[in-house]
């Protein structure tokens, strides 16, 4: 199998965030998960669940809801860490590396997505570590001002339980987005650097639970 590696380019903006208000978004930051520790954050995820209030990103999700496997990695020197993100698709790897800056506040991370002139402010609003993790982002486009809500959930596996599910849905209704709406990723094969594609198992999809009236 073929593997292609992107590297998203990326503004260093200076060093951390001192400021106690959002950079993005110019009002008092989310909270963050109380005692957050990022060495235990670290390391291997998936992004089985996401939602957006932007309609271009919906579309494009939508077109391919694939599991997306992401590996995070520090180093203590350096404020900030690597992303790596890997899928596959028609039998391709795909891997992207994003670099992100830590900031003052545990469990508070920034980067610059030059392709859209984004920043984005992400937050670690609640996990366990060893489970699942939920996810926010807060970006603005420049010079246009466009701001964008996303929420994803992260699990240690490539399904979740009821309980994580629900967690992840009142989240998406804390800030205004129809759980409905959500995406549900699939697990469609595993893509690891060197390594040969493997097709997904039966028992490794996501768990959607009927909705509840």
């Amino acid at each position: 199998m073929q593997r292609v590696v992107f590297l998203v380019p990326f503004l260093v903006v200076g060093s951390l965030w001192t400021l106690q208000m959002d950079p993005v978004l110019g009002k008092s930051p989310v909270t963050t998960l109380e005692n957050f520790d990022f060495e235990q954050f670290s390391g291997r995820w998936y992004e089985v669940a996401v939602v957006s209030t932007c309609p271009q990103y919906m579309q494009r999700k939508k077109s391919d809801p694939v599991i997306v496997a992401l590996e995070l990695k520090h180093v203590h020197s350096q404020h900030n860490f690597t992303m790596t993100s890997s899928t596959f698709k028609n039998g391709t790897c795909r891997e992207t590396l994003t670099v992100i800056n830590l900031t003052s506040t545990p469990g508070r991370f920034f980067h610059h997505v030059a392709r859209f002139g984004a920043d984005v402010d992400c937050f670690v609003v609640d996990t366990n570590y060893n489970e699942y993790a939920l996810m926010l982002q807060l970006s603005t486009e420049k010079p246009s001002g466009n701001k964008t809500t996303i929420v994803k959930l992260y699990s240690r596996t490539t399904s979740v339980s009821p309980l994580v599910l629900g967690k992840f849905k009142a989240l998406i209704r804390l800030h205004g987005i129809s759980e409905d709406t959500a995406i549900m990723n699939q697990h469609k094969g595993e893509c690891f650097p060197g390594d040969q594609m493997k097709e997904a198992a039966a028992n490794h999809q996501v768990f959607v639970p009927e909705s509840s009236k």
